[in-house]
Protein backbone atom coordinates (compact mmCIF):
# COMPACT_ATOMS: atom_id res chain seq x y z
CA UNK A 1 0.00 0.00 0.00
CA UNK A 2 1.38 3.39 -1.04
CA UNK A 3 0.45 6.11 1.47
CA UNK A 4 1.04 9.82 0.93
CA UNK A 5 1.04 12.19 3.90
CA UNK A 6 0.62 15.87 3.01
CA UNK A 7 1.40 18.56 5.58
CA UNK A 8 2.33 22.20 5.39
CA UNK A 9 1.73 23.94 8.71
CA UNK A 10 3.29 23.47 12.15
CA UNK A 11 0.19 22.23 14.00
CA UNK A 12 -0.05 19.35 11.55
CA UNK A 13 3.54 18.24 12.10
CA UNK A 14 2.41 17.07 15.55
CA UNK A 15 -0.42 15.12 13.92
CA UNK A 16 1.52 13.39 11.16
CA UNK A 17 4.42 12.26 13.37
CA UNK A 18 2.60 9.48 15.27
CA UNK A 19 0.76 8.27 12.14
CA UNK A 20 4.06 7.94 10.26
CA UNK A 21 5.46 5.94 13.16
CA UNK A 22 2.38 3.71 13.49
CA UNK A 23 2.47 2.80 9.79
CA UNK A 24 6.25 2.35 9.73
CA UNK A 25 5.97 -0.99 11.51
CA UNK A 26 3.29 -2.34 9.15
CA UNK A 27 4.17 -4.75 6.39
CA UNK A 28 3.85 -3.75 2.75
CA UNK A 29 3.31 -0.06 3.51
CA UNK A 30 5.39 2.46 1.59
CA UNK A 31 5.06 6.03 2.89
CA UNK A 32 5.82 9.33 1.19
CA UNK A 33 5.92 12.57 3.16
CA UNK A 34 5.08 15.72 1.22
CA UNK A 35 5.68 19.15 2.75
CA UNK A 36 3.84 21.87 0.85
CA UNK A 37 6.01 24.60 2.38
CA UNK A 38 2.98 26.54 3.63
CA UNK A 39 4.97 27.30 6.79
CA UNK A 40 8.41 27.69 5.31
CA UNK A 41 10.56 29.33 7.97
CA UNK A 42 13.34 26.77 8.65
CA UNK A 43 13.68 27.99 12.23
CA UNK A 44 10.03 27.13 12.85
CA UNK A 45 9.69 24.00 10.69
CA UNK A 46 12.97 22.10 10.84
CA UNK A 47 13.16 22.03 14.65
CA UNK A 48 9.64 20.60 14.83
CA UNK A 49 10.62 17.80 12.44
CA UNK A 50 13.72 17.08 14.51
CA UNK A 51 11.97 16.95 17.89
CA UNK A 52 9.02 14.93 16.59
CA UNK A 53 11.26 12.41 14.88
CA UNK A 54 9.80 13.14 11.44
CA UNK A 55 12.07 12.20 8.53
CA UNK A 56 13.07 14.80 5.99
CA UNK A 57 10.21 15.25 3.50
CA UNK A 58 10.45 13.18 0.34
CA UNK A 59 8.94 16.10 -1.57
CA UNK A 60 8.89 19.80 -0.68
CA UNK A 61 6.58 21.87 -2.86
CA UNK A 62 8.12 25.11 -1.47
CA UNK A 63 4.88 27.07 -1.85
CA UNK A 64 5.53 29.72 0.80
CA UNK A 65 3.11 32.42 1.84
CA UNK A 66 0.42 34.21 -0.14
CA UNK A 67 -3.28 34.93 -0.14
CA UNK A 68 -5.61 32.01 0.53
CA UNK A 69 -6.44 31.71 -3.17
CA UNK A 70 -2.83 32.00 -4.33
CA UNK A 71 -1.50 29.55 -1.77
CA UNK A 72 -4.25 26.99 -2.40
CA UNK A 73 -3.80 27.24 -6.18
CA UNK A 74 -0.01 26.92 -5.94
CA UNK A 75 -0.29 23.80 -3.80
CA UNK A 76 -2.76 22.25 -6.25
CA UNK A 77 -0.68 22.91 -9.34
CA UNK A 78 2.54 21.66 -7.73
CA UNK A 79 0.98 18.62 -6.05
CA UNK A 80 -1.02 17.30 -9.00
CA UNK A 81 1.94 16.00 -11.07
CA UNK A 82 3.39 14.29 -7.98
CA UNK A 83 0.14 12.42 -7.39
CA UNK A 84 -0.29 11.60 -11.09
CA UNK A 85 3.21 10.14 -11.31
CA UNK A 86 3.03 8.01 -8.15
CA UNK A 87 -0.69 7.07 -7.97
CA UNK A 88 -0.79 6.42 -4.20
CA UNK A 89 -3.43 4.09 -2.78
CA UNK A 90 -4.47 6.75 -0.28
CA UNK A 91 -3.47 10.29 0.61
CA UNK A 92 -3.75 11.39 4.24
CA UNK A 93 -4.40 15.05 5.02
CA UNK A 94 -4.36 16.65 8.45
CA UNK A 95 -6.28 19.42 10.19
CA UNK A 96 -7.82 22.40 8.43
CA UNK A 97 -5.14 24.46 6.68
CA UNK A 98 -4.93 25.42 3.01
CA UNK A 99 -2.65 22.44 2.35
CA UNK A 100 -5.45 20.17 3.57
CA UNK A 101 -8.22 21.41 1.28
CA UNK A 102 -5.90 21.87 -1.72
CA UNK A 103 -4.77 18.25 -1.47
CA UNK A 104 -8.32 16.97 -1.08
CA UNK A 105 -9.39 18.83 -4.24
CA UNK A 106 -6.48 17.49 -6.29
CA UNK A 107 -7.01 13.90 -5.19
CA UNK A 108 -10.79 13.95 -5.56
CA UNK A 109 -10.49 15.08 -9.18
CA UNK A 110 -7.88 12.39 -9.88
CA UNK A 111 -9.93 9.67 -8.23
CA UNK A 112 -7.32 9.05 -5.51
CA UNK A 113 -8.80 8.16 -2.09
CA UNK A 114 -8.34 10.71 0.70
CA UNK A 115 -8.25 10.16 4.45
CA UNK A 116 -8.85 13.20 6.66
CA UNK A 117 -7.22 13.06 10.07
CA UNK A 118 -9.06 15.33 12.56
CA UNK A 119 -12.30 15.29 10.58
CA UNK A 120 -15.69 16.61 11.68
CA UNK A 121 -14.62 19.61 13.75
CA UNK A 122 -16.88 22.63 13.32
CA UNK A 123 -16.90 26.17 14.72
CA UNK A 124 -20.06 27.04 12.74
CA UNK A 125 -18.35 30.31 11.87
CA UNK A 126 -17.76 30.60 8.14
CA UNK A 127 -15.82 33.83 8.53
CA UNK A 128 -12.95 31.54 9.61
CA UNK A 129 -11.00 30.32 6.55
CA UNK A 130 -10.33 27.08 8.41
CA UNK A 131 -14.05 26.35 8.65
CA UNK A 132 -14.37 26.48 4.86
CA UNK A 133 -11.38 24.14 4.57
CA UNK A 134 -12.93 21.70 7.04
CA UNK A 135 -16.32 21.63 5.30
CA UNK A 136 -14.89 21.08 1.81
CA UNK A 137 -12.31 18.50 2.87
CA UNK A 138 -14.84 16.37 4.74
CA UNK A 139 -17.22 16.31 1.77
CA UNK A 140 -14.41 15.03 -0.47
CA UNK A 141 -12.70 12.57 1.90
CA UNK A 142 -13.25 8.82 1.68
CA UNK A 143 -12.15 8.05 5.24
CA UNK A 144 -12.88 10.50 8.05
CA UNK A 145 -10.92 10.02 11.26
CA UNK A 146 -12.58 11.99 14.05
CA UNK A 147 -11.12 12.94 17.45
CA UNK A 148 -14.36 13.10 19.46
CA UNK A 149 -18.09 12.36 19.42
CA UNK A 150 -19.10 15.86 18.26
CA UNK A 151 -17.10 15.25 15.07
CA UNK A 152 -19.15 12.13 14.32
CA UNK A 153 -22.39 14.01 14.92
CA UNK A 154 -21.39 16.91 12.65
CA UNK A 155 -20.49 14.59 9.79
CA UNK A 156 -23.69 12.56 10.04
CA UNK A 157 -25.72 15.77 10.06
CA UNK A 158 -23.95 16.86 6.88
CA UNK A 159 -24.88 13.64 5.12
CA UNK A 160 -21.60 11.74 5.34
CA UNK A 161 -22.29 7.97 5.20
CA UNK A 162 -21.63 6.44 8.64
CA UNK A 163 -19.36 3.79 7.11
CA UNK A 164 -16.81 6.47 6.22
CA UNK A 165 -16.62 7.83 9.79
CA UNK A 166 -14.10 6.39 12.24
CA UNK A 167 -13.66 7.85 15.71
CA UNK A 168 -10.03 7.18 16.57
CA UNK A 169 -9.17 9.84 19.16
CA UNK A 170 -6.77 12.76 19.01
CA UNK A 171 -3.48 12.19 17.16
CA UNK A 172 -1.98 15.41 18.53
CA UNK A 173 -2.33 13.95 22.01
CA UNK A 174 -0.28 10.98 20.79
CA UNK A 175 2.65 13.34 20.22
CA UNK A 176 2.07 15.07 23.55
CA UNK A 177 2.05 11.77 25.44
CA UNK A 178 5.27 10.64 23.75
CA UNK A 179 7.18 13.88 24.33
CA UNK A 180 5.83 14.85 27.76
CA UNK A 181 8.68 13.06 29.60
CA UNK A 182 11.18 15.23 27.68
CA UNK A 183 9.19 18.36 28.49
CA UNK A 184 9.19 17.45 32.17
CA UNK A 185 13.01 17.53 32.12
CA UNK A 186 13.15 20.84 30.26
CA UNK A 187 15.02 23.68 31.97
CA UNK A 188 12.88 26.81 32.25
CA UNK A 189 15.51 29.09 33.75
CA UNK A 190 14.82 32.71 32.92
CA UNK A 191 11.05 32.34 33.09
CA UNK A 192 8.95 33.44 36.10
CA UNK A 193 8.04 30.91 38.77
CA UNK A 194 4.30 31.51 38.28
CA UNK A 195 2.91 32.80 35.01
CA UNK A 196 0.10 32.90 32.50
CA UNK A 197 1.15 31.65 29.07
CA UNK A 198 -0.18 33.49 26.00
CA UNK A 199 -0.35 32.54 22.32
CA UNK A 200 -1.91 34.73 19.66
CA UNK A 201 -1.96 34.17 15.90
CA UNK A 202 -5.53 34.11 14.50
CA UNK A 203 -6.08 36.74 11.79
CA UNK A 204 -9.32 37.81 13.48
CA UNK A 205 -7.28 38.79 16.55
CA UNK A 206 -3.97 39.83 15.03
CA UNK A 207 -4.89 41.56 11.77
CA UNK A 208 -7.64 43.76 13.17
CA UNK A 209 -5.89 46.68 14.88
CA UNK A 210 -8.75 47.45 17.28
CA UNK A 211 -9.04 43.80 18.35
CA UNK A 212 -5.31 43.39 18.82
CA UNK A 213 -5.03 46.63 20.77
CA UNK A 214 -7.83 45.51 23.10
CA UNK A 215 -6.19 42.14 23.70
CA UNK A 216 -2.79 43.69 24.38
CA UNK A 217 -4.30 46.13 26.87
CA UNK A 218 -6.00 43.18 28.58
CA UNK A 219 -2.66 41.37 28.80
CA UNK A 220 -1.10 44.41 30.45
CA UNK A 221 -3.85 44.24 33.09
CA UNK A 222 -3.33 40.50 33.52
CA UNK A 223 0.41 41.10 34.00
CA UNK A 224 -0.36 43.26 37.06
CA UNK A 225 -1.75 40.12 38.75
CA UNK A 226 0.43 37.37 37.33
CA UNK A 227 3.47 37.42 35.05
CA UNK A 228 2.60 37.02 31.36
CA UNK A 229 4.87 34.88 29.17
CA UNK A 230 4.18 35.51 25.50
CA UNK A 231 6.08 33.63 22.73
CA UNK A 232 5.35 35.96 19.82
CA UNK A 233 4.87 34.78 16.26
CA UNK A 234 6.89 37.00 13.84
CA UNK A 235 3.76 38.26 12.09
CA UNK A 236 2.17 39.11 15.42
CA UNK A 237 5.31 40.94 16.53
CA UNK A 238 5.14 43.17 13.44
CA UNK A 239 1.50 43.94 14.11
CA UNK A 240 2.24 44.81 17.75
CA UNK A 241 5.00 47.16 16.65
CA UNK A 242 2.60 48.88 14.23
CA UNK A 243 0.06 49.49 17.00
CA UNK A 244 2.62 50.80 19.46
CA UNK A 245 1.23 49.39 22.73
CA UNK A 246 4.17 49.21 25.20
CA UNK A 247 4.68 45.62 26.38
CA UNK A 248 8.05 46.02 28.09
CA UNK A 249 6.77 44.53 31.37
CA UNK A 250 5.61 41.33 29.70
CA UNK A 251 7.96 38.39 29.18
CA UNK A 252 8.09 38.33 25.38
CA UNK A 253 10.15 35.68 23.62
CA UNK A 254 10.57 34.13 20.19
CA UNK A 255 8.38 31.17 19.18
CA UNK A 256 9.57 28.02 20.92
CA UNK A 257 10.15 24.48 19.67
CA UNK A 258 7.44 21.98 20.56
CA UNK A 259 9.09 20.37 23.59
CA UNK A 260 10.06 23.69 25.18
CA UNK A 261 6.59 25.11 24.60
CA UNK A 262 5.02 21.97 26.08
CA UNK A 263 7.22 22.45 29.15
CA UNK A 264 5.95 26.02 29.54
CA UNK A 265 2.38 24.90 29.01
CA UNK A 266 2.35 22.14 31.59
CA UNK A 267 3.74 24.46 34.31
CA UNK A 268 1.51 27.46 33.54
CA UNK A 269 -1.05 28.68 36.05
CA UNK A 270 -3.27 29.50 33.07
CA UNK A 271 -3.07 29.61 29.29
CA UNK A 272 -4.62 32.40 27.21
CA UNK A 273 -4.83 31.44 23.55
CA UNK A 274 -6.67 31.59 20.26
CA UNK A 275 -5.18 28.26 19.10
CA UNK A 276 -7.36 25.22 18.58
CA UNK A 277 -4.63 22.71 19.32
CA UNK A 278 -3.65 24.36 22.58
CA UNK A 279 -7.26 24.13 23.76
CA UNK A 280 -6.88 20.36 23.36
CA UNK A 281 -3.45 20.13 24.95
CA UNK A 282 -4.48 22.10 28.04
CA UNK A 283 -7.53 19.88 28.45
CA UNK A 284 -5.29 16.80 28.45
CA UNK A 285 -2.80 18.44 30.84
CA UNK A 286 -5.52 19.75 33.15
CA UNK A 287 -4.31 23.35 32.76
CA UNK A 288 -6.96 26.13 32.85
CA UNK A 289 -7.40 27.61 29.38
CA UNK A 290 -9.05 30.91 28.47
CA UNK A 291 -9.72 31.09 24.74
CA UNK A 292 -9.70 34.53 23.15
CA UNK A 293 -12.38 33.58 20.64
CA UNK A 294 -16.17 33.60 20.70
CA UNK A 295 -16.45 30.15 19.09
CA UNK A 296 -14.43 26.97 18.93
CA UNK A 297 -14.29 23.98 16.59
CA UNK A 298 -13.29 21.91 19.62
CA UNK A 299 -16.36 22.19 21.89
CA UNK A 300 -15.41 19.05 23.78
CA UNK A 301 -12.65 21.12 25.43
CA UNK A 302 -15.40 23.35 26.84
CA UNK A 303 -18.04 20.73 27.68
CA UNK A 304 -15.59 18.21 29.14
CA UNK A 305 -12.22 19.94 29.41
CA UNK A 306 -10.62 22.93 31.09
CA UNK A 307 -11.41 25.46 28.35
CA UNK A 308 -13.54 28.61 28.78
CA UNK A 309 -14.39 30.88 25.85
CA UNK A 310 -13.90 34.53 26.82
CA UNK A 311 -13.74 36.11 23.36
CA UNK A 312 -12.70 39.75 23.74
CA UNK A 313 -14.86 40.34 26.80
CA UNK A 314 -12.43 41.93 29.26
CA UNK A 315 -14.82 41.56 32.17
CA UNK A 316 -15.19 37.83 31.55
CA UNK A 317 -11.44 37.45 31.13
CA UNK A 318 -10.89 39.21 34.47
CA UNK A 319 -13.51 37.17 36.33
CA UNK A 320 -12.32 33.83 34.92
CA UNK A 321 -8.69 34.68 35.68
CA UNK A 322 -9.68 35.60 39.23
CA UNK A 323 -11.29 32.18 39.64
CA UNK A 324 -8.12 30.50 38.40
CA UNK A 325 -5.81 32.51 40.67
CA UNK A 326 -8.10 31.78 43.63
CA UNK A 327 -7.84 28.05 42.97
CA UNK A 328 -11.43 27.82 41.70
CA UNK A 329 -10.69 26.97 38.08
CA UNK A 330 -12.84 24.64 36.05
CA UNK A 331 -12.09 20.98 36.64
CA UNK A 332 -12.11 19.06 33.39
CA UNK A 333 -11.68 15.50 32.27
CA UNK A 334 -9.86 13.95 29.33
CA UNK A 335 -12.20 12.92 26.49
CA UNK A 336 -12.49 9.26 25.50
CA UNK A 337 -9.75 7.88 23.22
CA UNK A 338 -7.37 10.77 23.98
CA UNK A 339 -4.98 8.12 25.21
CA UNK A 340 -1.91 8.29 22.97
CA UNK A 341 -3.10 5.48 20.67
CA UNK A 342 -5.15 7.31 18.03
CA UNK A 343 -2.47 6.81 15.37
CA UNK A 344 -2.43 3.05 15.99
CA UNK A 345 -6.17 2.95 15.37
CA UNK A 346 -5.71 4.82 12.09
CA UNK A 347 -3.01 2.39 11.00
CA UNK A 348 -5.27 -0.56 11.85
CA UNK A 349 -8.16 0.83 9.78
CA UNK A 350 -5.93 1.60 6.79
CA UNK A 351 -4.26 -1.80 6.80
CA UNK A 352 -7.40 -3.86 7.20
CA UNK A 353 -9.09 -1.97 4.34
Amino acid sequence: MKVFHVVGARPNFMKVAPVLEALRTRENVVQTLIHTGQHYDPNMSDIFFQQLGIPAPDVNLEVGSGTHATQTADIMTRLEPVVVESRPDIVLVYGDVNSTVATALVCAKLGVPVGHVEAGLRSFDRTMPEEINRLVTDQLADLLFTPSEDGDENLRREGIPPGKIHRVGNVMIDSLVRLLPLAQKCNLNGFPERYALVTLHRPSNVDDSASLKGILESLIEVNKRIAVVFPVHPRTRHRIADIGVPLSNLHLCAPLPYVEFLALQRRAAAVLTDSGGIQEETTYLGIPCLTLRSSTERPVTVTMGTNVLVGQDRQKLTSELTRILNGESKRGQVPALWDGRASSRIAEILCRG
